[in-house]
């Protein structure tokens, strides 16, 4: 039974700190928040998609120039070290 006791002791503080949320620090904001309509969300996964292929792409470009320059590089630059 002590397991049980633990496990309804745990989800009790689990259920207070929910019932909590809505009055701290964060409390106004939970409040004020709202649903974004379907053009705002479209347009945060545009600016997201966006934002990921900036990233993926220039990853890829230090990628592919280390890859095809990196051996030239070290050879002629490096290999003194």
């Amino acid at each position: 039974m002590a397991v049980i006791d633990r496990a309804r002791t745990m989800q009790d503080e689990f259920d207070a700190r929910l019932k909590r949320i809505g009055h701290g620090k964060y409390g106004r904001i939970l409040r004020m928040a709202r649903k974004p309509s379907r053009e705002e969300y479209v347009r945060v996964l545009q600016i997201t998609f966006a934002g990921a292929a900036i990233i993926g792409l220039t990853g890829f470009a230090i990628y592919v120039f280390f890859t095809a320059a990196g051996p030239w590089l070290w050879s002629n630059y490096f290999a003194g070290l």
